[in-house]
């Protein structure tokens, strides 16, 4: 059980690092869903689930549409953690 929940956080973890991807790509610009799932080589359903986390957590803000579409970016806080845990190291 312990192996299924370090495999879910990884997997949250990599989502997060996307999103900071394309925040520093192009900021304030979300990335659609079909993107997402194809970078992060999931199905769509895993992906809406592991955004719903993020979401409910405050992390992204995610938007629907109801032909199946849609498109995921940070938040404010989801950035301020992200620039926490990929931020370079300074240097010595």
């Amino acid at each position: 059980m312990q192996q299924e929940n370090a495999g879910i956080d990884e997997a949250l973890v990599a989502l997060l690092a996307l999103l900071w991807q394309a925040r520093q790509d192009a900021p304030e610009k979300p990335w659609s869903l079909a993107k997402l799932a194809k970078r992060a080589g999931v199905q769509m359903s895993t992906l809406l689930r592991q955004l719903n986390a993020l979401s409910s957590a405050g992390l992204a803000v995610v938007a629907t549409a109801e032909n199946g579409g849609g498109s995921a970016l940070l938040s404010a806080a989801g950035a301020e953690l992200c620039a926490s845990i990929f931020a370079a190291p300074p240097a010595p």
